[in-house]
């Protein structure tokens, strides 16, 4: 059982229904994009994907068989299409693919099936990120990560881990911006997000990916993602069932005193559920 701060909770279906009919505006999703091209372009380059039950434990029962994969969305049309599929699955969560392809159509085609595309003639380079999860910190009352997997508690996470993060994200920020002039920050849910969107980076090799990670292993960052060992990364403004929290991007200078009971990342159906909304 997950152990969340006060008010943080796990979104039933119904909850991610009305959520994504009610409050999920696509245009937030093409705004957010739009580094990558006009629509066209990114319908052509840009793969999504969901999780239908994996951490959760609540999925349609339809989908029982493929609660715990990856659900690729690439033979999308537009955005509101992808809100189409969203509400079909009523995944625990949406992503999108920071690999950039040349051509979805091709990709479609592949035999390895989005594994390997490092090696693929169809890859043309991978948005470099940070995920800087509470899971990561060691906690003086919780543990570490290892401690609290142990427990089945291996996503659970303390305001103490959360504000551990929220320090680490500014720190992060700052020395990265000595070396990218690109930079965005998202509110995943739990932790946060440094998204690097500069051209050459994008072109980085997995030798220097694995340097740049190195580098900041001192911050509670996931490695696999930083080397790109793991292609996705949760689609912003898109629902974070696992505790009912919307997926925020973040102006660098809100993080500091940026708090999970702002009510920007708290959906309709859990505010009110405590005395900070």
């Amino acid at each position: 059982m997950y152990i969340f701060p006060e008010g943080m909770r796990i979104a039933n279906i119904k909850e991610r229904e009305v959520y994504y009919k009610k409050e999920f505006d696509v245009r937030d999703i093409a705004k957010w994009l739009s580094f990558r091209g006009s629509e066209e372009k990114i319908r052509s380059t840009t793969a999504f994907a969901m999780i239908v039950g994996r951490h959760t434990g609540i999925y349609l029962p339809e989908f029982e068989e493929i609660r715990n994969k990856v659900v690729v969305i690439d033979d999308y049309e537009g955005f509101e299409d992808l809100r189409w599929y969203i509400l079909k699955y009523l995944p625990e969560g949406v992503y999108y693919d920071r690999n950039v392809y040349t051509s979805l159509e091709e990709c479609r085609k592949c035999e390895k099936c989005y594994k390997e595309c490092w090696k693929c003639e169809c890859f043309a380079g991978q948005e470099l990120a940070f995920d800087i999860d509470p899971e990561n910190v060691v906690c003086p009352i919780h543990g570490t990560l290892e401690e609290k997997m142990k427990r089945g508690q291996g996503l659970s996470f303390c305001m103490y881990e959360f504000d551990t993060v929220r320090r680490a994200t500014v720190e992060m920020y700052e020395k990265l911006e000595m070396e990218f002039s690109e930079l965005r920050v998202v509110f995943s849910g739990r932790g946060f997000h440094i998204h690097v969107l500069d051209e050459g980076a994008v072109k980085l090799t997995y030798r220097q990916r694995k340097e740049i990670a190195m580098k900041f292993s001192s911050y509670p960052i996931d490695e696999w993602v930083t080397t790109g060992g793991s292609r996705l990364i949760r689609l912003p403004y898109s629902l974070n069932s696992l505790v009912s929290r919307i997926v925020l991007p973040l102006k660098i200078e809100e993080v500091a005193g940026f708090s999970p009971y702002d009510r920007r990342c708290i959906p309709a159906f859990a505010r009110g559920e405590n005395g900070q909304n």
